[in-house]
């Protein structure tokens, strides 16, 4: 008698573990729809030595841990391949809804497709997925962005000045759209003579601008595709001695003290911490099946020393 009840309560302990999701030595089948009912998220960011994306991962924790939501993320440290790799072992946790800040829009795109023929719902972030459709893009307008940067340099040092670039990563869609913006108002305003790619990287950064001064000594202006880049280049200009006015993008904490001391002249502040909110905030309503927008744009605002310390 019991040796039967043992053996009773031994069954009532081990249904009593399954309906709680608990898994034993990683087993369980009902532990998996646990999970994708749970709404798990992935956030792969393209990289966390960026002041930006940090700020972006931190919006996007804060936002899953007010909404009660389990959220996994991942550094790909600006390799695609790793990235690629990342999202493979995100979806094999299966995940609910993956959210992807991608190191290169093209080299994403199979690991994303493979996602969303598992049925994992995807949100790009700050810069699109090439060749997917995918459920939603948040971003800030790149090209609208570079564009005020731009017609600031021509407003405070007029049209046909000599101007540099430095473009973010190759095949960033973030990266292109800012080029394509600056472009937009320099190949019609300004005389662009350099425009090299410096990674989004500020040692890069100097160092591209170092090899353009020698270049072209008389550079008057610098439009730089994230501040990184930005500040690289201000210790360029600097070292060399040089009268530059020098614009970045992503209004990260370092920008805008350099634009507070004279150093760097504007920045475009985008919202980054935002970005990572709303793009969980969307995963959410995705996991209950409602409807999100296929885009979700965050306003972008020209910095300069006239309200960085609004």
């Amino acid at each position: 008698m019991k040796r039967l009840v043992s053996i009773l309560l031994s069954m009532i302990m081990v249904c009593s573990l399954a309906g709680c999701g608990i898994v034993i030595d990683g087993e369980g089948g009902s532990t998996e729809n646990k999970t994708m009912a749970g709404g798990a998220v992935g956030l792969s960011v393209s990289t966390q030595n960026n002041p930006f994306f940090v700020s972006l991962a931190e919006g996007a924790e804060k936002a899953a841990k007010k909404a009660g939501v389990p959220l996994t993320v991942v550094d790909a440290g600006d390799d695609a391949s790793k990235q690629v790799s990342d999202i493979e072992d995100l979806v094999s946790k299966n995940i609910s809804v993956l959210i992807v800040n991608p190191v290169d829009s093209d080299a994403v795109t199979g690991a994303v497709e493979a996602a969303v023929e598992k049925g994992v719902k995807v949100i790009s972030v700050d810069r699109v997925v090439n060749g997917v459709d995918i459920d939603c893009q948040i971003a800030s307008d790149n090209v609208a962005g570079a564009q005020l940067a731009t017609r600031y340099i021509v407003d405070t040092l007029g049209e046909n000045v000599k101007t540099a670039e430095l473009v973010g990563t190759s095949g960033a869609s973030a990266a292109i759209d800012r080029s394509e913006g600056f472009h937009n108002i320099a190949d019609k305003k300004l005389k662009v003579v350099a425009s090299q790619t410096a990674d989004f990287d500020r040692t890069k950064g100097m160092s591209v601008m170092e090899n353009m001064l020698q270049g072209n000594s008389d550079i008057q202006a610098v439009f730089a595709g994230n501040d990184e880049m930005a500040l690289g280049a201000v210790e360029a200009v600097s070292g060399a001695k040089k009268d530059v006015l020098v614009v970045g993008f992503d209004a990260t904490d370092d920008a805008l003290e350099a634009i507070r001391q004279g150093r760097m002249g504007a920045t475009v502040a985008q919202q980054p911490e935002l970005i990572g909110s709303t793009a969980v905030e969307n995963a959410v309503r995705l996991t209950k099946g409602e409807k999100i927008p296929k885009e979700i744009p965050v306003e972008v605002t020209l910095i300069t020393k006239d309200n960085v310390d609004k």
